[in-house]
């Protein structure tokens, strides 16, 4: 079972590159592929103008939650080395990830519904011990508000969303593969993290109240030091221009 959860939510990622990549290409005359693909908000947005609201409804529901889902358990099971293996496929930058991080902390089921299609929220709720009954219900219900939101933006700003990929239909393609080759270039560049291993279980982390304070505490401190490390090195650039 774990084992297929950690080659599906590969799957989810190699197959959400793609989609998103291919997006601009394809999202007025394929968009059910492209949101099958990924479910992103832009793929989400942009797919309005040309989808009925059912498919629309149905199959980026069933992405969201299919990814959301997949982390959560992958989080839950794993841990320290599933985050660390997942802001790798993710290529999510550090000061990103922090944030995300804080923001989950602090936020806790409401991070799960204000963002049910971040990467990274659902990993940390699995890995911080959230139960799967109150995990399900509110990414359910996050999921149908960020589908409608997007959905009445798309409508209102029809004619825009139509016009920029009418502008863009000769060189597309074009646009594909700039997109691809920053991915490959941010692929190059990072270090390979393997896959956490299906038989080793961390299982989830629970904070204590004392804890989660100590834990914001230290962030709080981390971040006040990198301030004023930014600005000696700033006033000894100045001193010595």
């Amino acid at each position: 079972m774990r084992r297929a959860v950690l080659a599906f939510t590969s799957v989810l990622f190699i197959i959400g590159t793609i989609g998103t990549n291919i997006g601009p290409a394809l999202v007025d005359d394929s968009p059910a592929i492209v949101l099958a693909l990924s479910a992103r908000n832009r793929n989400l947005f942009g797919a309005v103008p040309f989808i009925d609201p059912l498919p629309y409804a149905v199959i980026g529901f069933l992405r969201m939650l299919a990814a959301a889902v997949a982390l959560f358990y992958v989080g839950r099971w794993y841990g320290h080395r599933a985050l660390a293996w997942a802001e790798n496929q993710m290529n999510e930058l550090p000061a990103t990830y922090k944030w995300a991080e804080r923001v989950t902390d602090r936020m806790g089921w409401l991070a799960v519904l204000l963002m049910p299609g971040s990467n990274i929220v659902c990993l940390l709720v699995g890995h911080r011990g959230m139960r799967e009954r109150v995990f399900f219900p509110i990414i359910v219900v996050g999921i149908a508000i960020r589908l409608v939101v997007l959905w009445v933006g798309g409508k209102i700003f029809e004619d825009q969303i139509r016009s920029v990929l009418d502008f863009i239909d000769d060189y597309q393609w074009w646009v594909v593969g700039g997109l691809f080759a920053i991915t490959l270039f941010q692929t190059s560049r990072r270090k390979p993290v393997p896959a956490p291993d299906p038989d080793i279980i961390d299982g989830p982390v629970t904070h204590s109240p004392q804890a989660h304070h100590d834990h914001v505490a230290e962030e709080i401190a981390e971040e006040i030091a990198d301030e004023l490390t930014s600005e000696v090195e700033t006033s000894r650039d100045r001193d010595i221009l």
